[in-house]
């Protein structure tokens, strides 16, 4: 496991408004430094949790020119954050007011947002409903439209849900899953996107989520029309955004990338490079390209 993993943050604990306790990493960094500039809000995925961007936090928070505390969140049934007992909870409206809930707690009047997947799904709500509290978005390979295809991939490994038995089959089992799309990592980045999805419990590496959040990905109609979000991202009309797109998703094609330029002007696009959906954001040159995006707020 990397050795600075569950270091270079504060672990907070925070009641949503249901009072189910959600799990938040704050990389505070140097308070002189980062108090006067907005703060980095970080969203993961539908399975995904904190730690996803714990590589990045550390180089934002402790960037030499532009340092900024980075808040991570465990969205709730992930990470450390409770299981909720009322699954209908596992939606996108309670968890964007799971987010505004932390802002509010933190006295974060705005912040900067990164979205990956879900999280992502999750501002484009935020945008419709408090545009206010969004001083930039970055979206981490989600848009408006989600391809049946990508969603079929996501429902099919999830419906393999092999167990692993120990790291090392934890890492196998992602390279088998995904490795076809992420022809940029290396044997350490696979290891470290194990110990990212993984969590040790009885001397073995689980999935670190609800399985009832996986089971309503499991249990999709993709012969069902999926519904676009095209007006939640009007919400960002008039928000800095950037998008990540991972160059071999299948969630976010580039023509649904093209689209949202052409109704969002001045919109920065980047491709990440050997990675598929969605990309993990501390590698290659994605650090140097979010902290160009974010150096003017």
């Amino acid at each position: 496991m990397r050795s600075d993993d569950e270091s270079g943050f504060l672990a907070r604990t925070i009641p949503a408004a249901d009072g189910l306790k959600l799990h938040v990493r704050d990389y505070v960094g140097d308070e002189a430094a980062t108090g006067m500039r907005p703060a980095i809000f970080c969203l993961p995925g539908l399975t995904r949790n904190s730690r996803d961007f714990h590589q990045l936090a550390l180089l934002l928070s402790r960037d030499a020119a532009n340092p900024r505390r980075v808040i991570t969140l465990d969205a709730r049934g992930r990470g450390a954050s409770e299981w909720d007992a009322d699954k209908s909870h596992y939606n996108l409206v309670v968890e964007a007011q799971d987010v505004l809930t932390v802002c509010s707690a933190l006295a974060l009047p705005h912040a900067i947002f990164i979205g990956t997947s879900r999280g992502g799904l999750v501002l484009h709500v935020i945008a419709a409903s408090r545009p206010d509290i969004l001083k930039a978005v970055i979206l981490n390979d989600i848009g408006p439209v989600l391809e049946k295809r990508g969603l079929a991939d996501i429902r099919d490994y999830l419906n393999r849900d092999k167990k692993p038995s120990d790291w090392d089959d934890a890492v196998e089992i992602l390279r088998e899953n995904h490795g076809s799309a992420f022809s940029a990592l290396s044997e350490d980045d696979w290891r470290d996107m194990a110990f990212a999805i993984y969590a040790p419990r009885d001397g073995k590496p689980v999935p670190d989520y609800d399985p009832a959040i996986a089971a309503q990905m499991q249990a999709l109609d993709l012969e069902a029309p999926i519904p676009d979000l095209w007006p939640q991202f009007q919400g960002f009309q008039d928000i800095p955004l950037m998008v990540i797109r991972g160059e071999n998703s299948k969630l976010l094609v580039q023509s649904t990338t093209d689209e949202m330029a052409s109704r969002h002007p001045g919109m920065v696009i980047k491709i990440a490079r050997g990675q598929g959906h969605a990309p993990i954001l501390h590698l290659a040159d994605i650090p140097d390209a979010i902290r160009s995006f974010i150096s003017e707020f």
